[in-house]
């Protein structure tokens, strides 16, 4: 079983504090407060850090499922948006949409949307986070010609 871990540290208050999330055994470092968190400020988010691993996850399960297939894929780009709402007991995450575009030479529309479709629901942080709307704009870039 392979176990990673991230450490968070948080000083001062909500609104006027201020944090840090280390990733990676300290190879990344990034800052956080409420105005990154809730308003336009500069620095990351916890939202920001879920996108990411959901965007690298996702484009790992794709270009295995596409490999696994026979259509290994040139490159893969994913950019998930991550959705952060108010609601009556707080705060939720209700929905992520994921945009990929794949560059996968050979392979028809039809096979790319099926796999596309599959390793949004297969990778294991679509698994954790399937509590929230998931959502998948998959675009082929190359083509099987016709």
């Amino acid at each position: 079983m392979t176990i990673r871990k991230a450490h968070a540290k948080w000083e001062g208050n909500l609104k006027q504090g201020r944090g840090t999330i280390a990733l990676g055994g300290g190879k990344l470092d990034v800052p956080y407060d409420y105005g990154a968190r809730f308003e336009d400020g500069a620095g990351s988010n916890p939202e920001e850090l879920i996108g990411g691993a959901h965007a690298g996850c996702f484009s790992m399960a794709l270009a295995h499922a596409l490999s696994e297939a026979g259509h290994p894929p040139a490159s893969i780009e994913t950019t998930a948006r991550v959705h952060l709402e108010k609601n009556a007991e707080g705060f939720a995450i209700p929905k992520i949409e994921l945009e990929t575009e794949a560059d996968v030479p050979g392979i028809d529309e039809e096979t790319f949307q099926r796999l596309a479709e599959g390793a949004k629901r297969n990778c294991p942080v679509s698994k954790v986070l399937s509590a929230a709307e998931i959502t998948l704009d998959a675009k082929l870039l190359s083509a099987q010609p016709t």
